[in-house]
């Protein structure tokens, strides 16, 4: 598993999984040569590893932090098990500064993740050339607790194989990354799963006591700032996180900043908006200009681009207004929840009872954002283009869309009865 440290023209972080019988925890790194001599090239650098006793036995997960790279250049490496060296894995760090370049965004994984989820991670991977990252806005997993949670993490990364060990990882938590439990006076707790910290070694740039599920990354002109919702609801740090948002956003030195979170500001499928997010948190994307909100947790699709709905967004573009924060809500997985009563009104587009990916293509004054179905075909687009006063206004490149895809009472849209239901 690769993941960016918070300046990944510089940083990466590697982790890998053994059995107990790898205690070291070894890696191979080299510039990617042209030919075959990679190990004549290589050094060795250590990591640290912690062992996971779990339905499937004793694990060891391994982490190693690469520094001092180079921005803008390929390398390779290869970790070490018990029984010898894995395959070598190429990935490039950023450039430095600002540099064109795409992203995919995933929603809500979740459920039946190898048989039905990984069509759409292999379907996004399959139509985007050379993605730099991939985004995913939480519940990569279930964890519920009739099923092995092992298993449901092996089949996420079965998922997306090698390209999760190639291409950098950007990944919010989820409220299913986490394990319901009781206090000793009987009321509820949450606790992060264990498999997160281990496998995904993500920067420690966060907030104080969240800094495993809260950080930022500054990638070639876009700073993606991850925000873990579930925490800030259930858990009392929402303060503490608006507080760091606020920081990370006024020192912001990014042409673009991106948000992550899971559970969304505006909902498609919830009777009500995530209020105590949307008190806190809008503003603050309001006044720092924030471009993008990638989130999941409704198992639909939603695009927002004004509170008070597609009508007065549509008036406000013919009229030349500026484009404030576009809230994007997505689902990859099998999952489906309704649309509720406001998703045919508020978003510019919703979708029901469909699987979809996103791509992001970054440019130096224009955010290129569509929006797939898992079957590849395309669902939404729509353009952020920055004027000469850096202001945002929103385009709609693609006048022939198809039909927006609902649940009716007798049939779904693939003419089969509807799988979702309400929330």
């Amino acid at each position: 598993m690769l993941t960016p440290g918070a300046d990944p023209a510089r940083e990466m972080a590697v982790t890998f999984r053994t059995d107990t019988r790898q205690q070291a925890s070894q890696l191979q790194l080299a510039p990617a040569l042209d030919g075959p001599q990679l190990a004549k090239a290589a050094h060795e650098v250590e990591g640290t590893s912690i062992s996971l006793d779990n339905e499937n036995g004793a694990a060891l997960f391994h982490q190693v932090r690469l520094h001092d790279l180079q921005p803008g250049t390929a390398y390779v490496y290869r970790v070490k098990g018990s029984d010898g060296w894995s395959e070598w894995l190429q990935f490039h760090t950023a450039a430095e500064g600002f540099k064109p370049f795409n992203f995919i965004y995933m929603g809500d994984v979740q459920n039946d993740i190898l048989s039905l989820a990984s069509r759409s991670i292999r379907q996004a991977l399959q139509s985007v050339a050379n993605p730099a990252l991939i985004v995913h806005a939480g519940d990569l997993v279930s964890q519920r607790e009739d099923l092995v949670h092992d298993d449901q993490w092996g089949e996420w990364n079965q998922a997306g194989g090698f390209n999760y060990a190639m291409i950098p990882q950007v990944l919010a938590a989820g409220n299913h990354e986490y394990l319901d439990g009781l206090n000793p006076d009987g009321s509820e707790t949450r606790t992060l799963g264990p498999h997160w910290s281990r496998q995904f070694a993500l920067p420690q740039n966060g907030v104080e006591g969240v800094k495993d599920t809260t950080y930022f990354v500054d990638y070639q002109g876009v700073r993606f700032i991850v925000l873990d919702g579930t925490s800030a609801l259930d858990m009392g740090t929402l303060d503490q996180q608006t507080r760091w948002l606020e920081q990370s956003l006024k020192t912001s030195p990014a042409r673009w900043n991106i948000v992550v979170t899971h559970q969304p500001v505006f909902t498609c499928a919830r009777p009500e908006d995530t209020e105590p997010l949307k008190t806190a948190w809008k503003p603050l994307f309001e006044r720092y200009a924030v471009d993008l909100v990638l989130q999941g947790h409704d198992h639909c699709y939603s695009r927002v681009t004004n509170e008070a709905g597609r009508v007065a967004a549509k008036a406000a573009r013919v009229g030349g207004k500026v484009q404030g924060p576009v809230y994007m809500v997505s689902v990859a997985g099998s999952k489906m929840y309704d649309l509720n009563d406001r998703a045919h009104q508020q978003p510019d587009r919703s979708a029901e009872e469909t699987q979809l990916y996103q791509t992001v293509d970054v440019q130096d004054s224009r955010l290129k954002v569509r929006s797939y179905t898992a079957a590849g075909k395309l669902y939404d687009a729509f353009d952020l283009e920055r004027d000469g006063k850096n202001r945002n206004h929103l385009r709609e490149p693609v006048k022939n869309l198809p039909a927006e895809r609902a649940c009716t009472q007798t049939a779904g849209p693939d003419g089969f009865a509807c799988s979702s239901r309400a929330k």
